[in-house]
């Protein structure tokens, strides 16, 4: 990469670690929110939901309008709504207004997350694309590695105080906004291959492309999946495990460490020995580490410490090569209209996924302690298999690292 990609890569992944310790941070969160509000797990997946919910409306309403328009512009007028939205959640005195505040942002989520995946794929090949996407996708285990412990650490030094966290957010993305501004270029070539198309013919034509699709049946199916065990695992530690308050943000430090690792070097891993085979192993590999996650037996801080690295490794990798290859499936031009819709049908299956163990989870008023935690594994692992039937059916035809001239003709006969 050159300097100006490198300056590019920096913002975006900057953007995203802000709009993703947002949404991430609600999980660790619940050790503060349901004692504070006296909330069962069931409203507790609301506040994860609305959230999701949200952004997949507003997901599929921009994929009607977004490649009409610069994506600088897009990211910008997205990136402005969610930090209001954010900073309404440091804001809220109830539960019912930080549930209100929690649709607000999502609102704006739903543009922020495909335009940041449709400029890096406008702006890396495939062959790059790995390492690029991997260096944004980073952001994640940034957030996981500072930004969790960083934001509980504030929130038990200022009593306890769950608002802190979202006020911090709100005002790192307002100090971001000029950099994006001065710095991301404006990207238009896009638009004059869409003017003559009816508004409605992105979301027409990606759902009549097979491939297209497909792809986005694997992409609800594997974020459902992923998602199910994921907002609770702070509570199960803390209220059944007995982990402390001061220990679970060290849990997620160390599982935020391995997140970076895995995200920068396994995207260039993928890059060179092939997306496809990254993702089959790192996801068959989970499936074992949910397994033990939802019947976890009493452990050791130590022993918890390394079954987590272990655990954000392979799920980190699972997550990037995914996105790397499900942004090869459309040509440039609809690029935008369907990482647009991609990104809507992710957060409905986190949605889902929330609303699912929601249902599913029982917990006791008065100790707060789960039940039925393993159930909502058992169900994991079922649609994370159905994930990767379906992914391997789709992406085994257009991994191909090393024979350029078959993949342009495999991406031209997707486009038609």
């Amino acid at each position: 990469m050159n300097k100006k990609e490198h300056i590019i890569i920096f913002i975006l992944a900057a953007l995203n670690f802000t709009h993703i310790l947002d949404f991430i941070i609600m999980v660790p969160l619940s050790i503060y929110l349901v004692p504070y509000f006296n909330i069962s797990a069931f409203q507790f997946s609301m506040l994860v939901a609305s959230y999701s919910v949200s952004a997949f409306v507003s997901g599929l309403i921009v994929a009607l309008l977004v490649d009409r328009f610069d994506r600088k512009k897009s990211l910008i007028f997205g990136y402005i709504g969610f930090l209001l939205g954010t900073i309404a959640c440091g804001l809220a005195p109830t539960y019912g207004l930080l549930l209100a505040s929690r649709v607000f942002a999502g609102l704006f989520v739903g543009i922020l997350g495909a335009q940041v995946l449709s400029i890096i794929a406008d702006l890396f090949t495939y062959e790059r694309r790995g390492r690029a996407m991997g260096a944004v996708m980073s952001a994640f285990a940034v957030a996981a590695v500072i930004g969790i412990p960083l934001s509980l650490y504030l929130t038990n030094l200022f009593n306890f105080n769950w608002h802190i966290p979202f006020l911090i957010i709100g005002s790192l993305g307002v100090i971001l906004i000029p950099f994006i501004i001065k710095f991301l270029p404006a990207m238009t070539d896009h638009i004059g291959v869409n003017q003559n198309n009816s508004r409605f013919d992105a979301l027409v034509k990606t759902m009549k492309i097979p491939v297209q699709r497909a792809a986005l049946i694997f992409s609800c199916l594997f974020m459902l999946g992923h998602f199910l065990v994921i907002p609770f695992i702070p509570s199960y530690l803390e209220f059944n495990k007995g982990f402390t308050k001061e220990q679970i943000p060290l849990i997620l430090l160390c599982g935020g460490i391995a997140s970076f690792v895995s995200a920068i070097y396994l995207g260039r891993f993928s890059d060179k020995k092939g997306k496809l085979p990254v993702f089959l192993w790192s996801l068959f590999l989970s499936l074992f580490l949910v397994i033990i996650l939802t019947n976890m037996p009493d452990m050791h801080i130590t022993v918890a410490l390394g079954f987590f690295t272990i655990l954000f490794l392979v799920v980190t990798s699972r997550i990037v090569v995914a996105q790397a290859m499900i942004s090869e499936v459309v040509s440039q031009d609809q690029r935008g209209s369907f990482m647009s819709v991609n990104g809507s049908v992710q957060q409905l299956g986190q949605g889902i996924a929330s609303l699912a163990a929601g249902v599913i989870i029982h917990t006791d008023k008065a100790s707060h302690k789960m039940y039925n935690y393993d159930w909502v594994g058992y169900l994991s692992i079922f649609v994370l298999i159905l994930s990767l039937i379906i992914g391997r059916t789709i992406f085994k035809r257009i991994d191909k690292t090393e024979v350029q001239p078959e993949k342009k003709q495999l991406l031209r006969e997707v486009a038609k």
